[in-house]
């Protein structure tokens, strides 16, 4: 059977380039960069190397990059870390309600533990108001994160002015860019930007493995305590292997940047008119430029997102209804309640999102197989029975 991948947003594959890159240092180049021999001076030699990739490809010095497992702990790094550092000078901190779930469970945390969050409201394509923004600071807050980039709906928040408002009222500025890095320009300079998290999984690199970029002179707590490893903030033996692999993964990335943007541009415009032809549906965030060009988010009313992914499933189409880390949860996105879809119509949402992997037969096989999915589940809802009654046929 055809197996069409459809949800990059969720996870990539690791490149040949990456897992030959990574490969050496599972088995011959094992030495603990910690130690003082040879072996180890080598896996050392390579921990900083990809150190240098990283920064290159974010426009900051390698000191100020740091290894974590994952996006997810370099949310909560971030988030904690600036929190319990600072909480002299206030305990207020400002994010939005489109947020993943490692910031907004975060936070949530903090608000147990004597913080005050203010959770900004989104417009109808996903984005934050920024004069709301500066409407919410007061003297106490400290910290204010918000996500680059939008992991379900592919909104691209306006990263430069929020990092301009952050700088004039000397408050840093944490943003969640995990979908952004390797498919938009990330210059952490010129956009003001304190902390930024990133994952290798989502640019082609392996699982387990993400940075927290922390700017030089922040005070920020250690979120997990031991040894010495990165220069005495983030204690553990290091994956070097999947270092190695981060390291070259954002090089590639960064490399073909402009290709890989136009390409998924082109195909994530034709997949939306191809599936904008069925009737009642409707695209879920922006339109254009201010969208991640491989996302593809559409709402078809009057059935529920888990059982056209069933139905693609079947197909060997590979896509989801939202984030793969709540993909187990019965309840609608909160992103797409956030920007006002009502719960059905919310529960009726398909995100496609796409890859190097991705060909225009891959389109088209999805705009083929999908209208007749669509009318079959139709055919079978009470909610789609309930209009034709009404004549609204």
């Amino acid at each position: 059977m055809k197996t069409v991948y459809m949800d990059y947003a969720a996870t990539t594959y690791v490149k040949p380039e990456v897992l030959n890159e990574m490969m050496p240092y599972f088995t011959e180049k094992f030495g603990n960069p910690s130690s003082f021999y040879d072996l180890s001076r080598e896996t050392s030699r390579a921990i900083d190397e990809a150190r240098g990739n990283i920064a290159k490809a974010l426009n900051c010095e390698t000191n100020e990059i740091y290894f974590t497992g994952g996006g997810s702990e370099s949310d909560n790094w971030a988030i904690k870390g600036i929190a319990y550092a600072h909480k002299n000078k206030g305990n207020h901190i400002i994010t939005s309600k489109v947020e993943h779930h490692a910031v907004l469970h975060t936070c949530e945390y903090l608000e147990k533990n004597g913080f005050e969050v203010t959770y900004l409201d989104v417009d109808e394509d996903g984005f934050i108001n920024l004069k709301e923004l500066e409407n919410a600071i007061t003297d106490k807050t400290i910290l204010v994160s918000i996500m680059f980039a939008n992991n379900e709906i592919g909104t691209i928040q306006p990263i430069k002015e929020i990092g301009t408002i952050c700088r004039e009222r000397k408050i840093f500025f944490h943003t969640d860019a995990v979908q952004a890095i390797g498919n938009i320009p990330v210059d952490v300079k010129e956009l003001n930007i304190s902390l930024l998290s990133l994952a290798a999984h989502k640019i082609y690199g392996p699982k387990g493995i993400g940075v927290l970029y922390i700017k030089r002179g922040i005070k920020i707590d250690n979120l997990i305590h031991g040894g010495g490893q990165e220069r005495g903030r983030r204690a553990g033996t290091e994956n070097i292997a999947s270092i190695v692999g981060l390291g070259k993964a954002i090089g590639l990335a960064v490399e073909n940047l402009d290709e890989h943007a136009k390409r998924m541009t082109e195909l994530r415009d034709r997949l939306i008119k191809g599936l904008l032809t069925i009737p009642y549906s409707n695209l879920n965030g922006p339109e254009g430029e201010q969208r991640l060009p491989g996302n593809a988010n559409i709402g078809f009313e009057f059935i529920e997102g888990e059982s056209i992914l069933l139905s693609l499933d079947f197909e060997g189409v590979c896509a989801s209804s939202g984030s793969a880390c709540t993909s187990g949860s019965l309840d609608p996105s909160h992103v797409l309640l956030a920007i006002g879809l009502p719960h059905e119509r919310a529960h009726g949402s398909l995100r496609l999102t796409m890859g190097d992997g991705t060909t225009e037969e891959d389109v088209d096989y999805v705009i083929e197989v999908l209208p007749p999915i669509i009318q079959r589940l139709r055919n079978m809802s009470p909610l789609w029975e309930d209009h034709l009654k009404k004549g609204e046929k």
